[in-house]
């Protein structure tokens, strides 16, 4: 099992294929196996490098982190692995942390795309999420809150309920507790006034439905970055590689091609 040690922290990762190095980075409480199906496809054309970041998954759990701690075991890793660039995707949580990737590395990340995507937040979108619908969720446990969330974050429940149901067969869980860190780690950040110091050609994907991280939040993340173009999946809420995979897979390829 790969990892290596980020200031005193196990960063896991998986490495798939040969060629160009491309990066993956998962969303909150998830990790590298919520891309299994991606990394299958992507393995046969380029050289797929895929970490948990720390506090999930198989990497160490520290009691406190902050978003700021996710970009530099990125930038660690990306070091470690001596890769003087590499293209670069981040869903969700992944896509603030490739943001702050981006912003430091320049033209180190050729390309950039950011999956259901904002630019700044006072807490996590989950904990905005549940704030809106206060009232329909009182007296709810955490676990029915994140089953009536659902239906606001998604489109396609079948595809989304399968993949969660695979990716949580094939990966350790996060407790309540660790949950609550991870989500605290993405309180109070704002990337807006150093976008304009990414390089790379970046591709935002947001999904119609995503009642988390509504695609005004995409539109806005793009239009702040130099070479940045908004693309909304009309049939996707939250996950469009999950929501819409094929068209996704084609989208994403062609544009890293």
């Amino acid at each position: 099992m790969p990892t290596f040690n980020s200031n005193g922290t196990e960063i896991y990762y998986q490495e798939e294929g040969e060629g160009l190095p491309l990066v993956l980075l998962h969303g909150l409480t998830s990790n590298s196996e919520m891309f299994r199906h991606e990394i299958d496809e992507f393995k046969k054309s380029y050289r797929v490098i895929a970490p948990d970041a720390r506090g999930h998954g198989n990497s160490g759990k520290p009691p406190h982190y902050e978003l700021e701690d996710h970009i530099r075991d990125v930038i660690g890793l990306v070091d470690y692995l001596k890769l003087d660039s590499f293209y670069l995707i981040g869903v969700s949580m992944g896509s603030y942390i490739a943001q702050g990737v981006a912003i430091e590395l320049g033209d180190r990340v050729k390309k950039l795309v950011l999956v259901a995507t904002k630019s700044h937040g006072k807490q996590a979108s989950m904990e905005e999420l549940f704030d809106r619908y206060a009232d329909e969720m009182k007296g709810m446990t955490p676990i029915d809150k994140m089953v009536a969330a659902s239906k606001y974050m998604f489109h396609n429940q079948t595809a989304v309920g399968k993949w969660l149901h695979e990716t949580a067969e094939n990966s350790e869980q996060l407790t309540l507790h660790e949950q609550a860190i991870a989500s605290k780690a993405l309180e109070g950040f704002d990337f807006r006034d150093d976008l304009h110091r990414i390089s790379a050609e970046t591709l935002v994907i947001g999904g119609l439905h995503d009642g988390l991280n509504p695609p005004d939040y995409g539109k806005e993340t793009a239009g702040l970055i130099p070479a940045g173009a908004f693309l909304e999946f009309k049939l996707s809420g939250h996950a469009p590689n999950v929501e819409q995979h094929s068209l996704f897979m084609e989208v994403v390829s062609n544009f890293l091609e």
